[in-house]
């Protein structure tokens, strides 16, 4: 039987104590599992860490390791939550569906700002093609795109046409990014990444902040670069995510230049928030823990 106690409280460093007695803590994606907050766990007697996400760049996997402990995550809860609001940003920011909502409150019903793009027949670029980018894959395809695909890792199985990193982004209207942030993929996304895409390409980013050098971003945004760029994710997003400061002033330029254009929509790192994708973490969080407590094979537990 596994008991679950809640605490307001996020994880991190300087919160890792109050874990003193329980075998396991639950971490989140804005969650601090880096050094010293492991080296507190561990102190602690924590043994598990259940990370109820995908991404683990957050974590200090090595420190883990060596002090025995087990990460597990959650792989896959719902690869098409992320990916339908990777495409609802694509058409929001595209449509400027944000900027209609505003106008028409306000007893403004002209076209002025609105204008978008077709997306049928043009070509989408999916960079990262696990299931989530496969998922982004079938509904570009629906709205009767062209799909190509990049990977480091391509999979033979996947009905894709893959392509070079190179000409996915000279090649495509759309770009979505659906891979992990690694050493290797940290920046993918920069001045010279961005002067090889067409001019008046469509950018989302539901992944990893990392991905994506903000101000190199911001550099193509101001030089008309892209028609529009969608962001549920940024590098800067950690003392923000899930956070109300709407009463605060925001301390950091990044943040408040990329709110600043027209042409860019900002969510939360809300890709994962359905229903059935609440259902599916939690599930699977509590099977990864039930495994570890019987002895059982960690079908979940990051070893890389």
């Amino acid at each position: 039987e596994i008991e679950v106690e809640y605490l307001k409280t996020g994880l991190a460093a300087r919160t890792a104590s109050l874990a003193k007695g329980y075998d396991a803590v639950c971490a989140f994606v804005n969650s601090d599992v880096g050094t010293k907050t492991v080296e507190a766990l561990h102190e602690a007697g924590v043994k598990l860490i259940l990370m109820r996400c995908a991404g683990f760049n957050n974590v200090d996997l090595e420190r883990a390791k060596g002090y025995g402990m087990t990460v597990t995550r959650v792989p896959s809860y719902s690869p098409e939550a992320v990916a339908e609001h990777a495409m609802a940003l694509a058409l929001t920011a595209n449509r400027h569906t944000h900027k209609a909502y505003i106008k028409c409150r306000e007893n403004d019903f002209s076209l002025n700002g609105l204008m978008g793009v077709d997306l049928y027949k043009k070509t989408a670029g999916i960079i990262g093609t696990g299931k989530i980018g496969m998922a982004m894959a079938r509904i570009c395809r629906g709205f009767g795109m062209r799909v190509l695909g990049y990977d480091m890792y391509p999979n033979p199985n996947n009905d894709i046409e893959y392509v070079t990193l190179d000409e996915l982004l000279a090649q495509s209207d759309l770009i979505s990014l659906h891979c992990p942030l690694t050493e290797q993929t940290h920046h993918l996304i920069n001045r010279e990444s961005i002067a090889k895409m067409k001019d008046g390409v469509i950018l989302v980013n539901t992944s990893r902040g990392g991905l994506v050098n903000t101000e190199e971003l911001i550099e193509g945004i101001r030089k008309g670069k892209f028609f529009a760029v969608g962001l549920d994710v940024y590098e800067e997003e950690n003392d923000k995510v899930y956070e109300d400061l709407s009463g605060t002033i925001l301390q950091s330029s990044t943040m408040a230049r990329l709110l600043s254009f027209p042409n860019v929509m900002v969510t939360s790192h809300q890709g994962f928030f359905t229903r059935e994708a609440l259902e599916a973490i939690s599930r699977i969080t509590l099977e990864n823990a039930a495994a570890f407590e019987k002895g059982e094979t960690l079908v979940n537990e990051v070893t890389k």
